[in-house]
């Protein structure tokens, strides 16, 4: 089980590739918040934890069938995953954090991933925009009309 990776997975992989092309900027896990999050907003008290269907217990197909061998262990161990994982969600929840969860199966289909990301990121602020609005519609260069340019024009004519 060593050779089983807990950070840079594919699935966490492709999440970060997806929230990065959406213009998302993020930290990484945060070891000093329960659970070690995979993907942390710091400023808006915002986490996502991708998880491994298998090793976390999902309800899907690949989630809910264990191994054919050594069954008891491997029951109690995702049993296990299960609780520690809820116990780390209330420390959160208590501390002021949301959180999402993206389980392995999801991942597949980017664009449902894509609004379940940006829904959950942009909850809108006082006077109904996004933080994601407002870093649009700001352009890091002033506007001007072309009568602005014409009246800055010195060439002769």
């Amino acid at each position: 089980m060593r050779a089983i990776r807990s950070r840079d997975t594919g699935p966490e992989m492709a999440v970060r590739r997806l929230l990065h092309g959406m213009g998302y900027r993020y930290r990484l896990h945060r070891r000093d918040l329960p659970g070690t999050p995979d993907i942390v907003f710091g400023p808006r008290r915002k986490l996502i934890f991708v998880h491994g269907c298998f090793w976390h217990g999902h309800a899907c197909p690949r989630g809910s069938r264990l191994p054919s061998t050594n069954k008891q262990y491997w029951s109690s161990k995702i049993r296990g995953n299960v609780e520690r994982f809820a116990r780390q969600l209330e420390q959160l929840q208590r501390a002021g954090w949301s959180s999402l969860t993206i389980w392995e199966c999801e991942i597949s289909d980017q664009a449902v991933l894509a609004k379940r990301l940006r829904s959950f990121l942009d909850i809108p602020r006082a006077g109904g925009t996004t933080r994601a609005t407002d870093r649009q519609s700001r352009s890091p260069l002033p506007t001007t009309n072309a009568r602005e340019i014409n009246s800055l024009d010195t060439s002769p004519r």
